[in-house]
């Protein structure tokens, strides 16, 4: 069975959460190349899952377009930390 949209939107968030490195500290985040501020990128995904995890706690049921700009903006923030040399290339 598929879950519905609110659970979709936890799972993605759960998996997102996970992937991304947001416990680095500040010194490791803004070391050697740099193609996109990691540090700024980070706290603007950070955010906007803070955001949606508030709303889906309001009982608030995500469309499918929300789910999809989440996902869609984690991946674009996913390739420049692996190009920034945070991440190892294998994570999804």
């Amino acid at each position: 069975m598929k879950p519905d949209r609110k659970q979709a939107m936890k799972h993605l968030i759960q998996q997102v959460r996970t992937a991304m490195p947001f416990d680095l500290p500040e010194a490791n985040l803004c070391s050697g190349k740099c193609n996109g501020c990691s540090q700024k990128l980070l706290e603007y995904l950070d955010s906007e899952l803070e955001n949606w995890e508030y709303r889906l706690k309001a009982d608030e049921t995500p469309d499918f377009g929300d789910i999809q700009r989440i996902a869609k903006t984690s991946k674009k923030i996913h390739k420049v930390l692996e190009r920034n040399g945070l991440l190892d290339g294998n994570e999804t």
